[in-house]
C-alpha cells in the first residue's frame, strides 16, 4: 500500500484531502464498516443476561457506537490533525469493544462464532482506520495516489520527491 493512497478508506478514488471540504463521512468505507460493526455488537449483546443490561451490555454498546461517531466527528473537523486525533479515539474504542467481547466470552455470554465474527470485523476496521490516518499524515507527498515528481523543462520526470511520511506508522 502506498504511503498516501486513500483507496482503503474512500470509495471511487476520492481523496482524503477533500474530506474536510465537501466529502461526507457517510462516503467513508471505514465509517460504513463501523456502522455494520455496531449492528453486529447490538445483535450479539442483545443475548447477554438481563442483569447485564446496565453493565457489560451498555458498556460494549457505548464503545461500539463511539467508533463510527468519532469517525464522523473527526471528518467534520476543519483540520487533518483533528481528523487523525478522532481516528485514534475511534481506534481506542475499537480496542475497548475487543476487550469486552473477550470478557463476554469468558463469562459465557458470547459464543465462539460471535467472538470470531466481531473480532474479524474489528480487525478490518482497525486496518482501515490506520490506513486513513496514515493517508492524512502524508500531506503534499502524493498526487492522485502517486508520489509527486519534479519535471524538467521538457515535461519528463526528472527527480522523485521523497514521501513525507513512512510506511511504518
Amino acid at each position: 500500500m502506498g504511503g498516501g493512497r486513500s483507496a482503503v478508506a474512500y470509495p471511487s478514488g476520492s481523496r482524503p484531502g477533500l474530506a474536510m471540504s465537501g466529502k461526507n463521512y457517510t462516503d467513508l468505507i471505514v465509517w460504513q464498516k463501523a456502522m455494520g460493526f455496531v449492528e453486529e455488537v447490538y445483535r450479539v449483546s442483545g443475548r447477554f443476561p438481563r442483569e447485564e443490561v446496565y453493565g457489560l451490555t451498555a458498556q460494549i454498546r457505548r464503545a461500539a457506537v463511539s467508533v463510527p461517531s468519532n469517525i464522523a466527528e473527526g471528518q467534520g473537523r476543519r483540520s487533518r490533525r483533528d481528523f487523525r486525533r478522532f481516528l485514534r479515539v475511534a481506534h481506542g474504542s475499537l480496542r475497548e469493544v475487543e476487550t469486552q467481547v473477550l470478557l463476554a466470552e469468558r463469562l459465557h455470554y458470547l459464543s465462539l462464532d460471535d467472538r470470531i465474527s466481531i473480532l474479524r470485523l474489528s480487525s478490518e476496521i482497525g486496518r482501515l482506520l490506520n490506513g486513513l490516518a496514515r493517508s492524512l499524515s502524508c500531506v503534499g507527498s502524493v498526487e492522485n495516489g502517486v508520489p509527486r515528481r519534479l519535471r524538467d523543462v521538457r515535461g519528463r520526470f526528472q527527480v522523485r520527491v521523497p514521501l513525507l511520511c513512512s510506511q511504518s506508522h
